[in-house]
């Protein structure tokens, strides 16, 4: 029977059911795994899944795992590089949180261009009430209709993106590494410059690592909107946060971070008193729907492997 071990069962929410995971083998949750337990964790397991978990030689090279299945599309906390050369297969997921990480975008985009955090805590805190004024306009705010979005990465999630962005009036700019035809490509400094809003989704690698740095950020209008749904590490942290007390740009939304989750020294916390910053605990990929698709989707991979069949396959 295959053995199955969950190393990090809480990150994909508790009110998803694992359950059909029983049909395929023999299975163990872990609700989390400190790197120190992942080795003893492995030991007799076939299958491993994971979503954060880091798996490199030095916790696999004394196994005998067969698959890794990552809970993710993102496969940066895996070193690939070992598992072909130990023939070990990994498979991700891709596709399952495009429309839950555009919903968040979304959200985000909204909330800070229309300064709605700011409108609700003065209704909330009763001063609406004690105006006497029917309506209030300050801090003023803009629409987006008319406004240049620059998608930087246009993959599922980026495509999404631009799509609602463009059905909301606003003129789209991508920087991608595979132009695709219907947008306008631009450099991605070019993009910095003349964007209203910026919106994070590439993948984290050599050539995106700290993309956006104190050089781009400075290109930014005043006004921009950069939002980072992507990696923490495509961001130069500390830069963002010294942009935005000295009021560099004029927004920033963020749900991923270099560190999950991010400790007492990390640069954002002093920014959290700010107006202008919206930071989420790395949620934008969990809708209820998109963790059902994805429990689904790596159900598939395992099927496919023991099949003979290659799906979805990184390795």
């Amino acid at each position: 029977m295959i053995k199955i071990a969950v190393l990090d069962g809480a990150t994909l929410g508790e009110d998803l059911n694992l359950s059909p995971l029983n049909n395929l083998g023999e299975v163990v949750i872990y609700i989390s795994t400190r790197p120190e337990e992942v080795a003893g964790r492995l030991s007799g397991i076939d299958v491993v899944m994971i979503n954060k978990v880091k798996l490199n030689e030095t916790n696999l090279q004394d196994t005998n795992i067969k698959l890794i299945c990552i809970a993710a599309t993102g496969y940066d906390n895996v070193d690939i590089e070992y598992c072909r050369k130990r023939g070990i297969a990994v498979t991700n997921v891709v596709g399952y949180s495009t429309d839950s990480v555009c919903q968040v975008t979304l959200s985000m985009v909204l909330s800070l261009a229309t300064r709605l955090n700011q409108y609700t805590r003065f209704v909330r805190e009763g001063d609406y009430t004690k105006s006497g004024l029917a309506n209030r306009l300050v801090p003023p705010y803009n629409e987006l209709a008319g406004k240049i979005w620059g998608i930087v990465g246009l993959g599922n999630i980026g495509g999404k993106v631009a799509s609602v962005a463009s059905a909301m009036g606003c003129k789209v700019v991508a920087y991608t590494r595979t132009p695709k035809e219907g947008y306008e490509c631009t450099d991605i400094d070019t993009l910095c410059e003349i964007s209203d809003i910026i919106t994070l989704h590439t993948p984290l690698n050599d050539g995106t690592r700290q993309l956006i740095d104190d050089n781009r950020l400075s290109r930014m209008k005043k006004t921009a909107i950069l939002v980072n749904v992507a990696r923490g590490n495509v961001t130069d942290e500390k830069a963002v946060a010294e942009a935005l007390l000295r009021g560099q740009i004029g927004g920033f939304g963020c749900d991923v971070y270099s560190t999950e989750p991010f400790d007492q020294n990390h640069p954002y916390n002093k920014i959290l008193h700010l107006d202008n910053v919206c930071l989420a605990p790395h949620m934008a990929w969990g809708s209820v729907e998109a963790r059902n698709r994805l429990l689904f989707e790596m159900m598939e991979n395992i099927k496919a492997f023991y099949a003979g069949q290659r799906r979805n396959r990184i390795d």
